[in-house]
């Protein structure tokens, strides 16, 4: 009776505990657009780069974030060279990394926008800085496709990054950035 027992008990326990979710649900994206802007009284700096990279864990809310700094486009290619040989050096810091949690939970199961702060570490020009990120979320109507848009503004001192005193009208000590990205789910 114990053997007949253990071969029914065991598949049943086993095909209900593997049929619960134990997969957390992550959506990635690896063309975010991100732009900043920078307003100064001689000229205005516009950049884009639609090659950020990203995925987000809806179960817990961890967010990971990158973008390489040589990604970004300019109009002039004078000022791309400027951006990552004077300013961002980025040889020496090829990335700009955002990683943090949300502070509440993001509902996937809702098609409406969605405002939540991801709070956790945003490394610029090799230095790191704690900031609460606010980002409005929509989720598709499948679930399948989470839409992200997010705007915030970045002090080039607090990421060690030098304007030299010649071209203060040129560049801008705080610069405006967006971010735009849609990711589409890779588990379930």
């Amino acid at each position: 009776m114990n053997k007949v027992l253990s071969y029914i008990i065991i598949p049943l326990l086993v095909s209900i505990i593997c049929s619960q979710p134990v997969c957390a649900q992550f959506y990635q994206t690896t063309s975010a657009s991100v732009r900043f802007y920078s307003s100064a009284p001689v000229e205005d700096i516009e950049a884009i780069s639609k090659e950020g990279v990203s995925v987000i864990n809806s179960d817990n809310g961890d967010i990971s974030f990158k973008v390489k700094m040589r990604s970004f486009r300019f109009d002039k290619a004078l000022m791309q060279e400027h951006f990552n040989e004077n300013y961002m050096e980025s040889e020496r810091f090829p990335d700009a990394i955002f990683k943090g949690k949300s502070t509440k939970e993001i509902d996937i199961s809702s098609t409406r926008p969605q405002k939540v702060i991801f709070k956790g570490t945003f490394t610029v020009h090799g230095v790191s800085d704690q900031r609460e990120l606010p980002v409005t979320i929509q989720m598709s109507s499948d679930g399948k496709i989470m839409s992200l848009n997010s705007e915030f503004k970045v002090k080039c001192k607090d990421h060690d990054i030098k304007i030299p005193k010649i071209l203060w009208q040129n560049i801008a000590e705080v610069v405006d950035v967006f971010v735009k990205a849609e990711f589409k789910i890779i588990s379930q």
